[in-house]
């Protein structure tokens, strides 16, 4: 009788113990089970960009709308200037494998590790702000199907830059002015501009070009107005050249197992604000290239506006970078370009 009721105790000691465990996972598990957790989660968010880029800035009023649509559940812990170490072609693998669970992503950097998101920087495919808003909203299915699918994040937002031009120490008028120049480019679309029009590309990361240009390793830039302001182009260059050569994106992204841990209800309110910020960040590029550009204007940098005969001999000798990139490129891109084409009228 003894060990019988020896027995029965151990069985009821062991069945609270396996009850408690389970109701402490309850709350644990999270997304498509219908889980909910009601413990606070704090996310490192990573940017390349310093404090005073649209970006950077960007990524900070986002973490105030996350902390304030969640009531304070989701924090994004905001690291600016590359202080975790990350140049920017490797962020896509690295929000992959949550080396860090947020982060602010070049799209175009991230070419060589999915080469669909070079869409957005092919040369002169974009001709103004608005057909670039065109583009990202055709790209954008394509874009998040593929970053869930194959990369294990979620797009939270994508915001523009204004269009790439050129920044030089002498004037560039023509094609003949570009020859020999040693330009940084930030991807291969632009570095493929570069050598046809015959100069050299030098792709450097941001935190590098002031150095560079300073030490003479390069002598220009292909790069928007925001970024000829966070580097101070004044101080080692003289001339900027509007050519709108290329427009990029950014976008950021969370890692799909971090956001998967959160209930339902957590997750659609990440996302909501995600796309607010997206129609501040498009909202906000709007005014963003005249201002930068006033900035570089009043510290002593020279707007050389193209002429039409440069532009039409721009556009000539990257022809063939458009029709080459679609021969190779995944089949997804001739069918975002042709629903753009249809879209813009072309």
């Amino acid at each position: 009788m003894k060990k019988q009721m020896t027995l029965a105790a151990s069985v009821l000691s062991l069945f609270l113990i396996l009850s408690g465990c389970g109701n402490d996972d309850s709350g644990k598990e999270a997304g498509s089970d219908g889980g909910s957790s009601d413990k606070p989660v704090s996310w490192v968010a990573n940017s390349v960009y310093p404090e005073n880029n649209h970006n950077g800035e960007g990524l900070k009023e986002f973490a105030q709308k996350l902390d304030e649509a969640t009531d304070g559940k989701v924090k994004l812990e905001v690291q600016l200037g590359g202080a975790l170490g990350y140049e920017g072609p490797e962020l896509l693998s690295a929000v992959r494998d949550n080396a860090v669970p947020v982060s602010d992503i070049l799209t175009s950097g991230v070419a060589g590790d999915e080469p669909l998101f070079e869409i957005v920087t092919l040369p002169f495919l974009v001709q103004s702000y608005e057909e670039g808003k065109i583009l990202n909203d055709i790209s954008r299915p394509y874009f998040d199907k593929m970053a869930e699918e194959k990369w294990n994040q979620k797009i939270l937002y994508i915001a523009p830059w204004p269009a790439a031009g050129f920044w030089t120490k002498n004037e560039v008028k023509s094609l003949a002015d570009m020859k020999g120049l040693k330009m940084r480019t930030y991807d291969k679309n632009g570095a493929l501009v570069v050598e046809a029009a015959g100069g050299t590309p030098h792709p450097l990361p941001f935190s590098e070009v002031y150095s560079s240009l300073s030490t003479g390793v390069i002598d220009s830039v292909l790069t928007s107005t925001p970024t000829g302001v966070d580097a101070k182009f004044w101080e080692v260059l003289d001339y900027y050249v509007p050519a709108n050569v290329t427009m990029a994106t950014n976008f950021v992204s969370v890692n799909l197992d971090e956001l998967n841990k959160l209930d339902k209800e957590t997750q659609d309110k990440i996302i909501n604000a995600g796309k607010e910020m997206e129609e501040i960040m498009w909202k906000i590029g709007a005014e963003l290239d005249k201002e930068k550009e006033a900035v570089v204007n009043e510290n002593g940098i020279t707007t050389l506006e193209p002429s039409q005969e440069f532009m039409d001999s721009l556009a000539e000798v990257t022809e063939d970078i458009r029709q080459d990139w679609l021969k190779t490129a995944p089949p997804e891109a001739q069918e975002i370009i042709d629903q753009f084409n249809k879209e813009v009228g072309r």
